[in-house]
């Protein structure tokens, strides 16, 4: 299934995408998408979809996940990002936190922080967890997989980079993890390692990668994160973004207001950013 969110900031519905194309509203079989909910889909099974209210034109998609507890995200996990980047592929997975205050809808505006000089765009697969996950093994680590969704790792370099202490401050501001637009369940994602990948900033191609080239796959990093932390049912795990970031060009080239930001992963949906100046 493509499970989905619409409706205000705030006030998100929950809802699915049928086979057809349309939104379906969800509200009547669940509160929202996130929690128990994506612990034990079994649920759906006996989900009537053609009976479900279509919904007519929302005006607005949000996360397609809601409650999410963390928000994990992996840096250099692609070897020629790592490159461009002028850095060596780590060792070990290299961990930091985006803040959940940060996810946005997947076609909301991404609003260029005050003070920002260096504003850059990441497109990213998300893994989002479904059973509770604490010391698995590899073998077992997809079973703890609800789906699979967009996610634009947005990032403001100069406070990554320059600002001392870790990378949250550079990668946590309003507005900085469009998500979505679909949540799209494991069963519908054979292999999360074989998936296209390609960003685009006012119809110019920056990234054109697979999930194929990351260095640690997701089973891996489920499996590595558990080790460190119980994950829990909502929490997204964002794994890593292929070369053409803003950063790596020569000269760099960074977002400014106007820009339009669009960005997709094979079978998982497409995303569409507007980016405009702080209030």
């Amino acid at each position: 299934m493509k499970f989905l969110r619409y409706g205000p900031a705030g006030s998100e519905r929950p809802g699915l995408l049928d086979d057809d194309g349309h939104i379906r509203d969800l509200g009547g079989v669940v509160d929202d998408i996130g929690g128990r909910w994506l612990a034990d889909l079994a649920w759906t099974r006996d989900v009537a979809i053609a009976r479900l209210p279509v919904v007519e034109k929302p005006q607005r998609l949000g996360p397609c996940v809601a409650g999410t507890g963390k928000f994990i995200c992996i840096g250099l996990n692609f070897a020629d990002h790592a490159a461009e980047a002028g850095l060596e592929v780590p060792p070990e997975p290299v961990i930091f936190m985006k803040a959940t205050s940060a996810m946005s809808g997947p076609d909301d505006d991404i609003v260029i922080p005050r003070g920002s000089g260096a504003t850059d765009w990441e497109v990213e697969l998300g893994v989002v967890i479904g059973k509770p996950a604490k010391h698995v093994s590899q073998d077992e680590a997809l079973d703890h997989v609800a789906g699979y969704c967009v996610v634009n790792d947005v990032s403001e370099r100069d406070f990554q980079n320059k600002r001392s202490g870790q990378w949250t401050k550079g990668k946590s501001c309003d507005s900085f993890g469009p998500t979505g637009p679909w949540l799209v369940t494991r069963d519908e994602v054979p292999d999360p390692q074989q998936l296209k990948m390609w960003l685009t900033v006012n119809g110019v191609t920056m990234q054109d990668g697979s999930s194929a080239t990351m260095v640690y796959g997701v089973a891996h990093l489920v499996s590595y994160l558990s080790q460190f932390m119980t994950l829990h049912p909502g929490d997204v795990v964002s794994t890593g973004t292929p070369p053409g970031v803003g950063q790596g060009l020569k000269p760099p080239r960074y977002l400014k207001p106007g820009d339009v930001v669009e960005l997709g992963i094979e079978g998982l949906g497409a995303q569409r950013q507007s980016v405009r100046a702080h209030a």
